[in-house]
Formats: C-alpha cells, sequence, structure tokens
C-alpha cells in the first residue's frame, strides 16, 4: 500500500510540474509576449508555484473532509461574492450584478500631487456608450472578437465588456495629429489571472482602418505600423502586473520595446483606473491614475500617419477574467497656458473636471490646476476671472448655480493647494448661456463644460 501510494504521489508530482511548465511555454494561449519575455526570469518561482500546488495536493491525500463538498460549498460562495460579475450573462444585468463590487475609494486633489497631465485643448471624440443598450456590443466600434456593454455596481455609467483575443476599434477615431490625448477607465475582474493578456491600446497608420483593423491582433506588424502600449494590473500573491511599450515599423518584431511594473494598477484592491496618454509629437507620457508609466521623448514617429487607435486583448487564461473600458475621451491640441492668459488675456480649459451635477473637482484635474498656478505664481501681478460654464443638460437656473459653484471650487482649490491669494481671484458663472461648440452632441457638450480664466 506505501508503494503504490509513493509511486501514487511522484506520478501526480510530475503530472503537476509539467503541467506548470506547460502553463509557461504556451505563451499564445495563456501569456502576451512581454510576459513570456519576463518569462525565463520567473523560472523559478513558476516551479515553485507548482510545487506548492504539489504539497497540497499531497496534503489533500491526508484529509478526512469530503473535498467535493468543500469545493461544491466554494463555488456556491464565489458566485455570491466578488467584485464583478465574471460571466457575460451576469455582468450585463445591472441589477443582479449591484450587490457585487466594493465599495469605490474616491481619490482626492492632493493624492494626485506628482499628476502633470494636462488634457488636449478641443475634445473631439468622447464614448460614454450612453446611446447603446446593455448586451449590445456598441453601434460605433468594430471587433473580431465578442463583447457587450455593461454596468458595474459601485463605478458610474456604461462599460464596455471586451471578449477574448481579439481587435477593438471605435471607428469614429479617423485621425490623431502630432498633438493630442487619449483618457478612458479601464478595469479588471477582481481575480485577474497572472497569466492572461495585458490589454494593449494602439496607435497605427493602416491604409484601410474599417477592413484591417485585426491585423493587430496577434502584432502583425509586417502590415502595418506603430505602437503598443501594454497594460496589465498586479496580481493576488505578489505576482507583478506590468506596462509593456512597443514600435513596429512594417515588421512582425517589434524594433524597441520596454516593460516596467505599475504599482498603482493592483488587484483585487484596486482594480479600476484612469489611464491618461499625452502626445506631444514624437514624446509619449502614459499615467495610469497618478502615476506616470512612461514619459518617451522619441516614441512616435513624425513621418507615421497615426489613423487608428484600438484596444487588443490577447487571451483570458481564466473563463472569468475580462477587461472593461469606459468614458473614453479624445482631445487635440497643445494647450498654451501661459501664452493665451498672458498676452491674449483669455484662457479656456475643459480639463477641470467635476463630479456630476457636483462642483467636487476630481483629482485627475490637478495637472490642469497646478498648470495654472504655475503661471499665476510667475506672473504675480496678475488678477483673473474664474467662470464657469455648463452644457444644456437640466434646466436654466440650476446649470446657471452650479456654474457659479464650480468657479468658486476653482478658487477655492488655488488658494488652497497651490498657495494662490484670493485676492487675486474673482468668480462668476455662465451657466449654457455661452456655448462653445453646439450642445447637440457629446463632443459639443464637454467642450461647453469648460472654465474660463480671465485676465483682469
Amino acid at each position: 500500500m506505501y508503494k503504490k501510494l509513493s509511486l501514487s504521489i511522484v506520478l501526480s508530482c510530475c503530472a503537476l510540474i509539467s503541467k506548470s511548465q506547460i502553463r509557461i511555454n504556451e505563451p499564445s494561449r495563456v501569456i502576451e509576449r512581454q510576459a513570456e519575455n519576463r518569462a525565463n526570469r520567473k523560472v523559478d518561482q513558476a516551479v515553485d508555484r507548482g510545487f506548492d500546488k504539489v504539497e497540497e495536493g499531497i496534503g489533500s491525500l491526508f484529509k478526512k473532509k469530503d473535498k467535493k463538498s468543500k469545493e461544491q460549498t466554494n463555488s456556491q460562495n464565489s458566485e455570491s461574492s466578488g467584485d464583478f460579475k465574471n460571466n457575460e450573462t451576469e455582468a450585463s444585468d445591472p441589477v443582479s450584478a449591484s450587490d457585487a463590487t466594493r465599495p469605490v475609494v474616491k481619490s482626492t486633489l492632493k493624492s494626485y500631487s506628482k499628476f502633470d497631465f494636462i488634457p488636449g485643448e478641443k475634445v473631439v471624440a468622447v464614448e460614454d456608450f450612453s446611446q447603446d443598450a446593455i448586451g449590445d456590443f456598441p453601434a460605433k466600434w468594430n471587433t473580431n472578437s465578442s463583447g457587450e456593454i455593461v454596468t458595474i455596481a459601485g463605478n458610474d455609467g456604461k462599460w464596455l465588456m471586451l471578449g477574448p483575443e481579439g481587435v477593438f476599434y471605435p471607428e469614429f477615431v479617423k485621425q490623431l495629429p502630432e498633438n493630442f490625448t487619449l483618457e478612458f477607465n479601464l478595469a479588471t475582474t477582481s481575480e485577474f489571472s497572472f497569466y492572461s493578456g495585458a490589454l494593449r491600446t494602439v496607435f497605427a497608420e493602416l491604409a484601410d482602418p474599417v477592413k484591417n483593423f485585426s491585423y493587430w491582433q496577434w502584432y502583425d506588424g509586417n502590415k502595418a505600423k506603430g505602437i503598443e502600449l501594454g497594460l496589465h494590473p498586479n496580481g493576488a500573491g505578489g505576482k507583478q502586473g506590468f506596462a509593456s511599450f512597443d514600435i513596429f515599423e512594417n515588421q512582425a518584431e517589434s524594433i524597441m520595446k520596454n516593460d516596467k511594473s505599475i504599482p498603482a494598477f493592483t488587484v483585487p484592491d484596486h482594480n479600476v483606473v484612469k489611464v491618461s496618454i499625452w502626445r506631444q509629437k514624437t514624446r509619449l507620457r502614459l499615467y495610469v491614475d497618478d502615476y506616470k508609466v512612461w514619459d518617451l521623448p522619441r516614441a512616435f514617429n513624425p513621418n507615421t500617419n497615426y489613423n487608428f487607435i484600438a484596444f487588443s486583448n490577447q487571451g483570458y487564461s481564466q473563463e472569468t477574467d475580462r477587461f472593461y473600458i469606459s468614458d473614453l475621451r479624445l482631445a487635440i491640441g497643445a494647450p498654451d497656458t501661459r501664452s493665451k492668459l498672458i498676452t491674449e488675456g483669455k484662457f479656456s480649459t475643459t480639463g477641470i473636471l467635476f463630479d456630476i451635477n457636483s462642483a467636487i473637482i476630481k483629482p485627475e484635474s490637478f495637472g490642469v490646476l497646478k498648470d495654472i498656478a504655475g503661471v499665476l505664481t510667475e506672473n504675480a501681478m496678475v488678477k483673473v476671472k474664474i467662470i464657469g460654464h455648463t452644457d444644456s443638460d437640466g434646466d436654466d437656473s440650476s446649470n446657471l448655480a452650479l456654474s457659479k459653484k464650480r468657479s468658486e471650487s476653482v478658487k477655492e482649490a488655488l488658494s488652497k493647494d497651490f498657495g494662490i491669494d484670493k485676492s487675486r481671484l474673482e468668480t462668476d458663472g455662465k451657466g449654457e448661456s455661452e456655448p462653445a461648440s453646439q450642445n447637440t452632441t457629446a463632443e459639443g457638450k464637454a467642450n461647453n463644460r469648460r472654465v474660463e480664466f480671465v485676465k483682469m
């Protein structure tokens, strides 16, 4: 009996170690390319992980508890708890998902004290999926995979849940100038596997984006050129996530690549993040929440006609893993606060953001406020009037009152957080009475929700 048990244990060890090795050596299914590059440095960890599983298996041989009964209990518990519903049917049901999400922890303005991101001057594309029904794939997108619009309890708005192994292409983005910013919210399921692929944001030149958007599913760089930014969260148990950066120039392999850890993105504790990407001619900056991941002076090729944005997901190792994106916002232009405020006498920004129907400033506004405060500090004799504006949603009187409250909030932030003397700041609000764009589109409304600074 002892010999049979020993032989059984040895065979189980071999099988489990072999399985662990297969998980590393078959990245086409479970690990995206940057994780594969890191795998050789993590072989010892992976083998240890395999042995841990073996030890757990051996231990279970001597347990008197009914293992099957315990697994059924755990399975029932996992279905009734967690951060997000993890399959497409449940995630698309906003009612059933409402009790399944950990409360969102709000960041403060001061917590973004190192955040220097400044959005582009004019909003040209907004995607909040408001026009799409829950359970549908969004009408203005295309994919060679699957996906659907869902809600996530504890988080505002609608989200696009990305299916496995595919490219997700917003067809309404047709051109990217030399100065632009792209912002979006990114979330994962709470137990997202380290062995699942990263979410990749692609900026590329394609001869026919509508026809050939799927070239970027598996790094088909011999048919297109551009850059890819990958984001993968840190996992439970100390597994390090990473951010990757690749440049492709009409060849299958990347001609430049880097990767690094991103402490701001950790499951399950912090699996909803704000991603901000900033292009200034050839320069690229990438932020996850307030953490600056990349600041690369020569990332974009000035001779490449970037006419394509997409999100690429290269496979989930667990059926329950999912990426979600929401609140995509593309803005163009390079704001020159100093020149416009001091020379022209007026600076307008859509980069100071507020909670919905509120005068509470969102923390990602820190970079813009810091920039304005810097100009006022350098020009100590200048006084400005801060004027709030809203879109046309809601009634006139409410919008007027809200715009005044928002201008007061900006004044308070400049004084309290940046040391600008309040005597140099006056406030006013115009509500919806002076629109910068038509209020008939999401982009127009985004441009109308602005704050102006007028030199006095």
